[in-house]
C-alpha cells in the first residue's frame, strides 16, 4: 500500500480520460465476494427455505381443526382477511408506483399469510387451547420474517445474515469514523480512506433527510490542510438508505483497491439521501414528496465545499446513480451543468417516473404538467441547447434470454454461488421503463453536445449489477474529474 506523506501538489495538467470502460461479460462483478458476504446467505440456500417452511408449518398448526363454528365461519373470515391484505398491499405498491419491476407472486402470498396469521390469532383466541395460542402468536413474527426474506430475495438487498444484522442494528460501515475525529487524522499516513456520517444542513431545500455519508480518500488526510478534491455524488434506487452503495452495493473494497494503486488519490464520494425515508420515491425532483432536487443541488454541494474543501469547478463533479438514481444522475447533470459535468446512469429510466406519464404528473408534481416538463431530461436538453464539457456513461440492461431452461439455468448458476444474486429481473417481467431509455437519452445528448456512451449487459435489475457497473466505470469517472489514473487497477 503506497504511503501518502504530503498534500497533493498543484493541479496537474488536464488528464485525458481513458476510453469508456467495457463492462464484464457476466452480470456480476467478479470481485464482488468479500468479507461482508461471508456467512449464511439470505438470498439462497437452506435458511430462506427453512424459515418459510417453519412459518407455513406454524400457521397450519395454529389453524387446527377446533370447533364447527371455527371451521365454517372464523377460519374462512381469516382467509378472506389474508387475501384482502395481499390485494391491498399489491394495490398500494402499484398505486404509489413504488417498484418498476413487479414483485414475485410469492411476496404477495407471504403478505397474505402474515395477515391471515394475525386474524387466526385474534379470532381463534377463545377457542384455542393454551399451546395453540402460543403457536398462533409465534406464527405472526415467523410469517412476517418469511415476507421480509422473500422481499429481500426479490431486490437482492442483503446478501447474508451478517450484512442484514449490521444494517438493522446500524452497525458501523467499513472504516467509519466520526467527523470529530478528522482533525486528529490530519497530516497522518492512513492506508485506506474513511467514511464519515454527516448531517448536512437543509437550509437550501427544507428537505427532511436521514444521515448521509462522505468517503474521504487517504490523500485528503495528507498535509496540514485538505487538498481541493473532486466529488462524486452517489445515488441509490427507489427503496433505499444512503448507505446502500456501501452495504448492498459493496463498492468500497474496489475503491480501496483503486486508491492503493493510485497513491491514495481518489475523489470524495458523497452518499446522499434522495428520498428522506425508505419507501418515499422522490425521483430526485421537487414536489409533494419533498424538494429532493434542491437538497442535492443546493445543500450537498455547499456543505462539501465548506466542510471538506471540495472543488467548486463543475468539471470536478460527477454524479452516479443506480435504478431511480440513474434517472436522477442524468436529470441533475442536464439541469445543472453549472454544478456537474459527468454522469453515470446505471439502468435508469427515460425520466422521472412513478407509473405512466399521467400518474407521474399527479404523484410527483401535484398534477402540474409544467413542473413535469421542467424535470424531463429530453425536454431540458432540447431547451438548454449546446452543452460544453458534459459527458455521460449509460450502463444499460437487456432482458434475460427467454426460452426453455433459461430461468432454470440462472437458478443453477445461483446455486453454485448463492451469496451474490437476488431474484431481481428474473420474476418473469422485465422493467420496460428502462428499455430503449439509454439510446433515446444518448441520442438527444449527442444533438446538444453531450459526449455519451452506452454499454449494454444482459442481466437482472439487482444491486450486484450496479456494483459491477460502478467498479468498471470508476477509472473513467476519476479521469473525467481530473485525477490521474493508474495503468492497472
Amino acid at each position: 500500500m503506497p504511503v501518502v506523506r504530503a498534500p497533493l501538489a498543484a493541479p496537474a495538467p488536464p488528464v485525458t480520460p481513458p476510453p469508456p470502460p467495457k463492462l464484464p461479460s457476466a452480470n456480476l462483478n467478479p470481485n464482488y465476494q468479500n468479507g461482508f458476504h461471508h456467512g449464511v446467505s439470505l438470498l439462497h440456500g437452506w435458511l430462506p427455505v427453512t424459515v418459510e417452511l417453519v412459518a407455513v408449518a406454524a400457521f397450519i398448526l395454529a389453524i387446527g381443526w377446533r370447533t364447527r363454528r371455527w371451521r365454517l365461519v372464523l377460519l374462512p373470515v381469516s382467509v378472506v382477511l389474508g387475501a384482502a391484505g395481499a390485494v391491498a398491499a399489491w394495490a398500494y405498491v402499484n398505486d404509489q408506483g413504488l417498484a418498476s419491476d413487479p414483485a414475485p407472486v410469492e411476496l404477495w402470498a407471504c403478505v397474505g399469510i402474515a395477515v391471515a396469521a394475525i386474524a387466526v390469532a385474534a379470532l381463534g383466541w377463545r377457542s384455542a387451547r393454551w399451546w395453540r395460542r402460543g403457536v398462533s402468536v409465534l406464527a405472526i413474527p415467523l410469517a412476517l420474517l418469511g415476507t421480509g426474506i422473500v422481499l429481500n430475495q426479490w431486490v437482492g438487498y442483503y446478501p447474508t445474515v451478517q450484512s442484514a444484522w449490521n444494517a438493522l442494528t446500524a452497525g458501523p460501515l467499513p472504516n467509519q469514523t466520526d467527523i470529530d475525529a478528522l482533525p486528529g487524522l490530519r497530516n497522518t499516513d492512513i492506508s485506506a480512506g474513511k467514511i464519515v456520517p454527516v448531517r448536512i444542513p437543509d437550509a437550501g431545500s427544507g428537505f427532511p433527510h436521514r444521515t448521509e455519508y462522505v468517503y474521504l480518500p487517504p490523500a485528503w488526510f495528507a498535509g496540514p490542510t485538505p487538498p481541493t478534491l473532486p466529488v462524486v455524488m452517489m445515488i441509490g434506487g427507489e427503496f433505499n438508505t444512503p448507505a446502500d452503495w456501501i452495504r448492498s452495493g459493496q463498492i468500497m473494497p474496489e475503491v480501496d483497491k483503486f486508491t492503493s494503486a493510485n497513491a491514495g488519490r481518489a475523489p470524495i464520494l458523497v452518499f446522499v439521501d434522495s428520498s428522506g425515508s425508505f419507501n418515499n420515491d422522490t425521483e430526485c425532483v421537487n414536489g409533494p414528496r419533498g424538494d429532493a432536487a434542491d437538497h442535492l443541488t443546493r445543500d450537498v454541494p455547499a456543505y462539501l465545499r465548506s466542510r471538506f474543501g471540495a472543488s467548486a469547478d463543475p468539471a470536478d463533479w460527477a454524479v452516479v446513480g443506480w435504478s431511480m438514481g440513474g434517472t436522477c444522475a442524468v436529470d441533475l447533470a442536464v439541469m445543472h451543468p453549472e454544478l456537474v459535468h459527468t454522469f453515470v446512469d446505471i439502468a435508469g429510466d427515460l425520466g422521472p417516473a412513478s407509473g405512466n406519464k399521467e400518474q407521474t404528473i399527479r404523484r410527483l408534481f401535484g398534477g402540474d404538467a409544467d413542473r413535469w416538463a421542467a424535470f424531463d431530461p429530453l425536454t431540458v436538453m432540447a431547451e438548454h441547447g449546446p452543452y460544453t464539457g458534459m459527458a455521460g456513461l449509460f450502463d444499460d440492461l437487456t432482458p434475460p434470454k427467454s426460452g426453455p431452461g433459461s430461468h432454470g439455468a440462472h437458478q443453477q448458476a445461483v446455486a453454485a454461488d448463492d451469496d451474490t444474486v437476488g431474484m431481481g429481473g428474473y420474476d418473469g417481467v422485465f422493467d420496460t421503463g428502462e428499455v430503449g431509455a439509454a439510446e433515446k437519452l444518448c441520442d438527444a445528448g449527442h444533438e446538444v453536445g453531450i459526449d455519451c456512451t452506452i454499454h449494454t449487459t444482459q442481466g437482472g435489475h439487482t444491486w450486484q449489477f450496479a456494483s459491477a457497473a460502478f467498479t468498471s466505470s470508476f477509472p473513467w469517472i476519476v479521469a473525467r474529474v481530473g485525477l490521474p489514473v493508474p495503468d492497472a487497477t
